[in-house]
């Protein structure tokens, strides 16, 4: 069992349900998803960036992503209806831990004057986004094997009601946030 699963259910869940007065442990709120995601813009005009950027979501998430296609054509953008735009990865269960727990502890302290993230990105319905700027930050990916420095979406789907909720949640599983003096 994954090591952040196994915090979650033994060290986490009864501290929450102390911190937030829950009734219930059913209560509590989890991480149901985590969804990787890549815009590929240029990918239209070359198929050689879809695969390698496809190599490098499944490398870093575990698991093969699928291609995201354009709904319609745009001629401004030079798009046609129905070719790959982008790629998107949604991991759950062990692999969303497994993830999460390399996210956290590899990948996050290995950003260039990293100070944290901002607890600022949730979006009212207690779910977490960010964006980062490079793929170099994860220890999968090899330096010398990148042909460009391309970023991707995170984002942490749980189920808590509240921003302040998810905040407490991913803040107990070591999410690294910057400090403010107001929150919420």
């Amino acid at each position: 069992m994954e090591r952040l699963k196994t915090k979650y259910k033994e060290v986490i869940i009864p501290k929450l349900v102390k911190q937030l007065n829950l009734k219930n442990i059913h209560q509590v709120p989890k991480i149901s998803k985590i969804v990787i995601n890549r815009g590929l813009g240029e990918a239209a005009l070359n198929s050689k960036i879809l695969d390698t950027s496809l190599n490098e979501i499944s490398l870093v998430a575990g698991q093969r992503g699928v291609l995201t296609r354009s709904k319609k054509a745009i001629a401004a953008f030079k798009l046609r209806a129905k070719t790959a735009v982008g790629i998107s990865v949604t991991l759950r269960g062990d692999r969303m831990y497994a993830f999460l727990d390399r996210f956290i502890s590899l990948a996050l302290p290995r950003i260039r004057d990293f100070q944290g993230i901002n607890p600022k990105s949730f979006d009212g319905l207690g779910n977490y986004s960010l964006g980062l700027e490079e793929q170099l930050m994860f220890p999968e990916i090899d330096y010398d094997k990148i042909d460009q420095i391309r970023g991707m979406d995170i984002s942490i789907i749980t189920t808590a009601k509240t921003d302040n909720d998810a905040f407490t949640l991913l803040k107990e599983f070591g999410m690294p946030f910057k400090k403010y003096k107001i929150l919420f």
